[in-house]
C-alpha cells in the first residue's frame, strides 16, 4: 500500500468494447454476443475505423483533462489473438484480429503522461501491470501487485433500491485485502444527478472514522514476514518489524472480550504490545505456543473504534 500522505491520484476508467458505436456494433448485422457484430475478413475497414475512434478517445482523455496517472482499460475480450486462450469457456468466440493495438496506445499515453500506469485487465503482457480480481478476494496472496475492483452495493451502476454492504464488512474486506498485499477499488454509483444514495455517504463516514483511528495498520504496510496472514478471527499486516494484528469484530460485537488469544505467535518477553486508539499499553502472556492479550475493564467497555481492533506488535 501506498502512503496516505501521497498526493490523489486521478485514473480514467476506459471500455474497449463500445456498443454505442456503429464501427464495433454495426446495426447492418444484429449483434450475436458482445463481440463485433460483422466479419473481421470481409469488412477489416470498419474495425479499422473502431480502432482509430477509440485511439482518438484515448487521445483525447490523456491530453484535455490534467494529469492522468492511471488508464484502466476493460473489456477483455478486445485482445490479441496470441492473448486467446480457447480453453477457457468465455474466450472461446473472441474473433482472431479484434484488437486495439496496444503498443501504440501505450506509446502515445506514456508521451503524453509520463509515468501513468496501464491496466489491461485479464489481458496477459506487459500492458497487465497488475492483477484485478473483481468482486471478490483471492484466498492467498498472489506475489505480485493486485488490486480487487468491488462494488459497495451489488451493482456497478446505480439501483435505486440498492442493498449496501455494511460498513462492517467493508472495513473486514479492506483488512483482509491488505493483509495479501492487495489494494481495494471501492465502487459507488452515482444516481442519475451525479448524487449517491444516502446510505453509500454513511457508509465512507464510518470506514472513514475506522480509518482516522488505524490507517497504521493499512498504509504502508507488506504481507507479513512470517507468512501468516491469516489466524482465527485475526488478519495480519506489518511494517518493518511492527506487527499488526487485526481482530475482525462480529457485526454485533461492541464490547471487547476480556482476554484474546493469539494462536501460534511466538513473541519474545520484551515485546510490547499496544491497541491503535489507546494510550496505554497491553498486558500480554505466553501460554504455550499462544500469546494471551488481558484487557482491562475500561478498554473493554469502551473500544477505539468500531468493526475491527488493531493490537501493535513491537518486537
Amino acid at each position: 500500500m501506498r502512503s496516505g500522505k501521497s498526493i490523489f491520484k486521478v485514473g480514467a476508467y476506459f471500455s474497449k468494447p463500445d456498443w454505442h458505436s456503429p464501427d464495433f456494433w454495426w446495426p447492418y448485422f444484429p449483434p450475436k454476443d458482445r463481440n463485433i457484430s460483422y466479419d473481421l475478413n470481409k469488412y477489416p475497414e470498419r474495425y479499422q475505423a473502431f480502432k482509430d475512434f477509440t485511439f482518438r478517445q484515448l487521445e483525447e482523455l490523456c491530453t484535455n483533462y490534467g494529469r492522468l496517472d492511471l488508464l484502466w482499460l476493460d473489456g477483455a475480450w478486445v485482445r490479441p489473438a496470441n492473448t486467446i486462450d480457447r480453453n477457457e469457456s468465455w474466450q472461446r468466440g473472441i474473433p482472431d484480429g479484434q484488437d486495439l493495438d496496444m503498443p501504440k496506445i501505450a506509446a502515445m499515453a506514456r508521451q503524453k503522461q509520463p509515468g501513468i500506469l496501464i491496466v489491461d485487465r485479464w489481458v496477459p503482457g506487459e500492458y497487465e501491470n497488475y492483477l484485478t480480481p473483481e468482486q471478490g478476494i483471492p484466498p492467498t496472496p498472489l506475489g505480485v501487485p493486485w488490486e480487487t475492483c468491488m462494488t459497495m452495493g451489488h451493482s456497478w451502476s446505480y439501483v435505486f433500491d440498492d442493498t449496501y454492504k455494511s460498513p462492517n464488512k467493508l472495513v473486514h474486506t479492506l483488512c483482509e485485502i491488505v493483509s495479501k498485499g492487495g489494494n481495494l477499488l471501492l465502487n459507488i454509483a452515482p444516481g442519475p444527478d451525479g448524487e449517491w444514495h444516502p446510505e453509500a455517504y454513511e457508509t465512507l463516514q464510518a470506514i472513514g472514522a475506522w480509518m482516522a483511528v488505524n490507517s497504521a495498520a493499512i498504509y504502508g504496510t507488506d504481507t507479513p514476514a512470517n507468512g501468516v496472514f491469516q489466524r482465527d478471527k485475526f488478519v495480519f499486516t506489518q511494517k518493518g518489524k511492527t506487527l499488526y494484528a487485526i481482530y475482525l469484530a462480529d457485526e454485533q460485537e461492541t464490547k471487547m472480550p476480556g482476554q484474546i488469544r493469539l494462536t501460534g505467535l511466538d513473541l519474545p518477553s520484551s515485546a510490547r504490545v499496544g491497541l491503535l486508539g489507546v494510550e496505554t499499553e497491553i498486558s500480554w502472556k505466553k501460554a504455550g505456543d499462544d500469546v494471551i492479550l488481558q484487557l482491562s475493564e475500561t478498554v473493554q467497555q469502551n473500544p477505539p473504534c468500531a468493526h475491527a481492533w488493531v493490537f501493535k506488535i513491537q518486537q
